[in-house]
């Protein structure tokens, strides 16, 4: 069993039902050891739209990364999802953030994720269950991550962590 972080954001229509039906989809192809807080987050990239509900979890799952990134893009499309312009709206997003040790370079896959480094909406989350968690490329922690973040979108804790799925 491999152990996946998984990042999870919505910002159209009812963003928390978006993402508890995302979370039950992922139980769906593993198990969720540990959720964070939802964070309300400033977008990042394109402004004129909506403030996103973001949270982070822990996924223990058989899935490689290539066959999680299908089940999330399939997930994706399940809820809702349409293809927009990029970092525009969308009903659910759902990004495979870490995968173990794992480092994974493709055209249609980055692990660890390519700029979670650079942005709060993923680590605050991710911190609040993963702290200690090492990035296997920058070889800190998630904590390290985030104190030297200098992402200056707004990024707040909103609730606490969601309740056992």
């Amino acid at each position: 069993m491999a152990k996946a972080y998984v990042g999870i954001g919505s910002n159209k229509g009812d963003a928390r039902a978006h993402i508890h039906k995302a979370l039950e989809e992922l139980k769906k192809i593993g198990t969720i050891l540990s959720i964070s807080s939802l964070y309300k987050t400033e977008p990042v990239g394109f402004a004129e739209q909506e403030w996103f509900l973001n949270c982070a979890l822990l996924l223990e799952t058989e899935l490689s990364p290539k066959a999680l990134l299908t089940a999330f893009k399939r997930i994706e499309k399940e809820l809702g999802r349409t293809p927009s312009i990029k970092n525009g709206p969308r009903e659910i997003d759902i990004d495979l953030l870490l995968y173990g040790e794992t480092i994974i370079h493709t055209e249609v896959l980055t692990v660890p994720h390519s700029r979670m480094h650079e942005r709060s909406f993923v680590l605050l989350p991710l911190s609040e269950i993963a702290p200690n968690v090492i990035h296997p490329i920058f070889k800190k922690t998630v904590a390290e991550l985030r104190v030297e973040i200098h992402d200056t979108h707004a990024c707040e804790k909103i609730s606490d962590p969601f309740p056992s799925l």
